[in-house]
């Protein structure tokens, strides 16, 4: 697993059995972390499955209160200070963003209490109960753009059903995803019910065959190889993948608003979030007064991260040139920028400024492939096009928004084909915790939060009493 010189996500490299640990703001190596060996792999599996008929075995309501003790010594033991400045270092975050994030992965018990009330007994008819079963083992592989927080969303509902989790974390933020595993495995009553394994995509693979349960947050591609991986054995999967999210601008929105978002949600995370708005259709009647709006809210716009690699950097030039090239106009950032930003950052350094381009057209590059980067792209669409299916002609279905009078989004709205869809807002920010995170299309299989999302982690089983029999 662990050769030298392997090349892995984003560039990563892993030699000596050592995953190289990069700063994207410098290109300095942050750490080397020891990767997994297949031994390791096995030895984690064997532990948590040892470990998880005394988890199981649990209380539900005891094992929700441990699991709120482990979240908060997390937080406690670390500081989120720290634990801020080590995503900066790992994986870029603007340090705002960070915290924000770690704010968030040591506050989990509202979310903790909402997975309790889904896995309770359900009383039905007079004579049968439905209670849940855990699977047994659920593998999390988990991304590296939230690199703490996304583990927590996947392994707390996993571990409150009563499974054993083992934890590959990105090997692009191996240190942040330790310090979560790591205090989950110090923290619970039940050792080795939360294991830690670190290494490229065969670590990932073997974990797919050992488990009982796969949950993965990552992109599409990789999400197609762990169902065929997956479907020998019938193996049960949430897969939340990539996006290409659309916001549709009507004529009656008010565009203020709609240009904030726009600037907002493309390049939040320096634009690499699964649902952040990568394609902004606008009529073509009120494109130059949008485009002034959103180059105005662009240039307020201080904060600037790097993307997680060159590799990534790369990928979104690509995609910018492109899209120039074939017609788009660049109104912010761009190559030129990009260039004179690049000979003043350290040479090992990703950054890409925030861009706005305009009149790009439908069939771009950038409109059908996932960007992953600070741009926001425009398209006008006239009153003879049809807006929904502009919006809805994409491999994905992940996120969507729609921006006009409240009536008339909602109506658009319901049209769209994605798993959630904001009006006048991005879905995610006004969203209440309950509502499940799906992924239409390409960008999912099975889902994650909210009551259906967290029954996922485990199985129905109905026990029904015969009244007539006896005591």
């Amino acid at each position: 697993i662990a050769t030298k010189d392997k090349k892995m996500v984003q560039g990563v490299v892993i030699e000596a059995g050592k995953i190289i640990d990069r700063s994207p703001a410098t290109g300095e190596v942050v750490a080397e972390v020891a990767a997994s060996s297949a031994d390791d792999v096995i030895a984690a599996v064997a532990a948590a499955r040892a470990a998880q008929p005394q988890w199981a075995s649990t209380p539900l309501a005891d094992r929700i209160a441990a699991l709120k003790s482990a979240v908060k010594a997390f937080g406690q033991e670390n500081g989120v200070e720290a634990l801020a400045a080590l995503m900066q270092r790992e994986m870029g975050k603007i340090r705002s963003e960070a915290v924000e994030e770690v704010e968030g992965a040591v506050d989990k018990d509202e979310f903790l209490d909402l997975i309790e009330e889904a896995n309770r007994p359900l009383r039905l008819g007079h004579n049968a109960t439905v209670v849940r079963d855990p699977h047994g083992v659920v593998g999390v592989n988990a991304p590296w753009n939230f690199p703490m927080d996304e583990i927590l969303l996947l392994a707390l509902p996993a571990l409150a059903a009563g499974n054993a989790v083992v934890v590959k974390p990105s090997e692009v933020a191996p240190l942040c995803g330790a310090k979560v595993v790591e205090a989950l495995a110090k923290s619970l009553p039940v050792p080795g019910v939360a294991q830690l394994v670190q290494g490229d995509g065969a670590v990932g693979a073997q974990l797919v065959d050992l488990v009982d349960m796969v949950a993965l947050t990552g992109s599409s591609a990789v999400g197609k190889k762990v169902m065929e991986k997956a479907s020998a054995s019938l193996k049960p999967l949430v897969l939340e993948l990539g996006g290409k999210d659309p916001m549709v601008v009507l004529e009656s929105a008010d565009l203020d608003v709609a240009a904030k978002d726009a600037v907002t949600y493309s390049v939040m995370n320096c634009g690499q979030v699964c649902c952040a708005v990568e394609r902004v259709y606008v009529p073509s009647a009120l494109l130059a007064t949008f485009e002034a709006k959103v180059v105005d809210v662009a240039s307020k716009h201080q904060d600037l991260a790097p993307l997680v690699s060159k590799m990534q950097q790369k990928i979104v030039a690509e995609h910018v040139a492109s899209a120039i090239d074939a017609g788009a106009r660049c109104l912010v950032g761009g190559p030129e920028a990009a260039a004179t930003l690049d000979s003043e950052k350290p040479a090992g350094s990703s950054f890409y400024p925030l861009t706005v381009l305009t009149d790009v057209p439908h069939d771009a590059k950038i409109t059908r492939d996932e960007t992953f980067g600070p741009v926001v792209a425009i398209t006008p669409y006239s009153p003879a096009d049809d807006v929904v299916a502009l919006a809805n002609d994409t491999a994905y279905g992940l996120s969507a928004c729609v921006y006009g009078a409240r009536d008339e989004a909602a109506v658009v709205a319901s049209r769209i084909r994605a798993g959630q869809v904001g009006v006048n807002a991005w879905p995610l920010a006004v969203a209440p915790p309950q509502c499940p995170w799906v992924g239409h299309k390409a960008s999912g299989f099975g889902y994650h939060s909210g009551a259906d999302g967290w029954r996922q982690f485990s199985v129905p089983k109905s026990i029904v009493i015969n009244d007539d029999s006896s005591a």
